[in-house]
């Protein structure tokens, strides 16, 4: 079996030789692309990441394919009609990182918490001063865990053992775990009048799309932390910006921002004029970056070695489940 591997780093390399043995592997550091695709024509399976854009295009060059397997939970770069109508099987990794996302979310917390970006800022200027460093504690605060799936629920467990107060708001909810972890299910918008804190954990589509808004806002506690490791797109840049202004929120952690899915294409965002608002969002993320309140990171929140270890042992299983006849993760 003819297997290729596209957004390929060395360690992974080495990882997936090792474990799959029996069959032709070729690897390519670059994205899967209609200037390469004919390279590996003759091949039955491929993997590939999020930047690769497998269309009509790419899947016409390929006759043989019959599985592809994205190293990633979305599979928006895969175009699923013509794979349905092709009978290619498309499998995802649809777990990888719930500790290791909730691990970084109370980084930024912390970051934001205890002052620790502002104090690094000021020893940048050699200035060793503790004015306006004072911090908060933890315990005792109130957390509001937006979306309590598989990461909140991660997050809700360290924040009971930072012996926080725990909101959760989730269109589905489970009342045995809420017992058993020690947290409450309230609306959405309790939980942004009672929250010290308020962590984003939600999946981006249409329901979710600026759930932060300018409205929204007015509901949050004065004073209050948000912090963003979901998508970008879930909160509204421009009502982030005037809640810094006008000290309704204190401080933002984000590991996401609006229209980050295009900041490599700035140059050829300047030439579109029908992206120009896209681009207009991702100035403004520039200004939420010069603010010593904001702590950002270039969406980390998944990068860990343990995390990409598990994406890799998943497609090892899924390539594993369709040569033996049982297929998994399928989209």
């Amino acid at each position: 079996m003819k297997i290729a591997f596209f957004e390929i780093k060395g360690w992974e390399k080495k990882y997936l030789r090792k474990r799959i043995r029996e069959h032709r592997l070729e690897f390519y550091n670059e994205p899967l692309t209609p200037e390469n695709v004919k390279k590996i024509k003759d091949f039955e399976i491929v993997s590939v990441f999020i930047y690769s854009r497998i269309d009509k295009h790419i899947l016409a060059v390929l006759p043989k394919l019959k599985l592809i397997t994205t190293r990633s939970t979305g599979f928006d770069h895969i175009d699923l009609k013509v794979c349905k109508q092709r009978k290619i099987l498309v499998c995802n990794v649809p777990f990888y990182g719930e500790n290791t996302v909730a691990e970084h979310t109370f980084a930024l917390i912390l970051s934001l918490s205890r002052n620790i970006h502002k104090s690094y800022m000021r020893t940048l200027r050699a200035d060793f001063s503790i004015e306006g460093l004072k911090g908060f504690d933890l315990k005792g605060k109130t957390l509001g865990v937006v979306g309590a799936g598989r990461i909140g629920l991660h997050v809700i467990r360290i924040a009971k053992s930072f012996g926080m107060n725990v909101l959760a708001y989730d269109v589905q909810q489970d009342n045995f775990l809420a017992e058993v972890l020690g947290f409450t299910y309230v609306s959405l918008e309790e939980l942004f009048k009672k929250s010290d804190i308020i962590t984003l954990h939600v999946p981006y589509n249409k329901s979710t799309h600026h759930l932060i808004n300018k409205d929204s806002i007015k509901l949050i506690k004065k004073g209050a932390i948000l912090i963003n490791t979901a998508r970008g797109g879930v909160v509204d840049t421009e009502a982030l910006i005037e809640a810094l202004d006008k000290k309704i929120l204190s401080g933002v952690g984000l590991d996401v921002l609006e229209g980050e899915e295009l900041i490599k294409e700035e140059k050829q965002l300047l030439y579109d004029p029908n992206k120009l608002q896209i681009l207009g969002n991702i100035v403004k993320d520039h200004i939420l970056l010069r603010k010593d309140n904001v702590v950002f990171t270039p969406h980390i929140g998944f990068y860990s070695q343990e995390a990409l270890e598990r994406i890799l042992q998943t497609t090892v299983e899924n390539i594993a489940g369709y040569l033996n006849g049982n297929p998994q993760n399928i989209v």
